[in-house]
C-alpha cells in the first residue's frame, strides 16, 4: 500500500511533535526540518487540527502541538483520516469509479481485506511509538 504525501507529511508532523509535545512548532519550522512544501504542510496541519490530533495558535508565541498525549494517538486512526479521500483502488471510489469490471470482479474484497489488515497493524502502534527528534548540531 502506498500512503500519499499528504499522509506522510502528517506523520511526520505528529511524529516530530510527539518527540517535544512541551514546545510548540511552526509550519515554517516543520517545512524546513523535512524540507517539504510549506503550503502543503500548511494544508496537512489544519485537516490534523479538524481531526483533533493537534492544537494550534496564531500570533507571537504560538504555533501547534499535540491535541493530546502520542500514546493516545494510534497511528492507523491518522492513516484513515488523512488517507480517507484517497481510494486505494478506482473500484473503492464513491459509486464504483470507473472500474468497468465491478460487477465480476473478485479482487475488490481481497484488496479491502489486504486495506483493512495493513491497517489493523497501524492501529496496534501509537505516535509514542515513532517519535521522531533530529540531531542536535
Amino acid at each position: 500500500m502506498r500512503l500519499t504525501s499528504f499522509t506522510d507529511f502528517a506523520l511526520r508532523t505528529l511524529m516530530r511533535l510527539a518527540a517535544d509535545p512541551d514546545r510548540a512548532f511552526t509550519t515554517e519550522e516543520i517545512a524546513l526540518t523535512y524540507g517539504i512544501s510549506r503550503n502543503h504542510l500548511t494544508k496537512v496541519v489544519r485537516e490534523l487540527a479538524q481531526a483533533g490530533f493537534i492544537e494550534t495558535q496564531r500570533g507571537a508565541g504560538g504555533g501547534m502541538r499535540l491535541a493530546r498525549p502520542a500514546a493516545d494517538i494510534m497511528l492507523g486512526a491518522v492513516v484513515r483520516r488523512m488517507e480517507a479521500q484517497q481510494p486505494l483502488v478506482e473500484c473503492f471510489r464513491k459509486h464504483g469509479g470507473n472500474c468497468v469490471m465491478t460487477v465480476q470482479c473478485r479482487l475488490k474484497a481481497r484488496l479491502a481485506q489486504a486495506r483493512e489488515a495493513f491497517l489493523a497493524d497501524l492501529d496496534r502502534s501509537s505516535l509514542a511509538d515513532c517519535a521522531w527528534a533530529p540531531a542536535l548540531a
